[in-house]
């Protein structure tokens, strides 16, 4: 079960919004050791402690993350954090 659950709506095109996930799973797996991989139209994300995915759709991204029992204690940080982020990529203003 997630520990977050984060949906942002966006206006850009589905190709468009793929790659701009693209670009966060690159950022991770260069800050963090995170590996990333597709299946369709989601982004399956892990490292030690985390793993999660990300579902690209028309006018939404839903972001599904579990953390391990260290983490746990920052969620509400990590939901803060990767929420504003998320709003970033996307730019979406609904």
């Amino acid at each position: 079960m997630a520990d977050i659950r984060i949906t942002q709506a966006h206006k850009l095109p589905h190709k468009k919004a793929k790659a701009a996930a693209q670009k966060v799973a690159d950022q991770m797996a260069n800050e963090y050791e995170m590996a990333s991989e597709w299946d369709g139209d989601v982004l399956h994300f892990k490292r030690s402690g985390v793993s999660g995915r990300l579902t690209v759709g028309e006018q939404e991204a839903h972001l599904e993350i579990s953390l391990g029992f260290l983490l746990k204690a920052f969620a509400s940080t990590i939901e803060e954090k990767v929420s504003a982020k998320m709003k970033k990529v996307f730019g979406a203003k609904a």
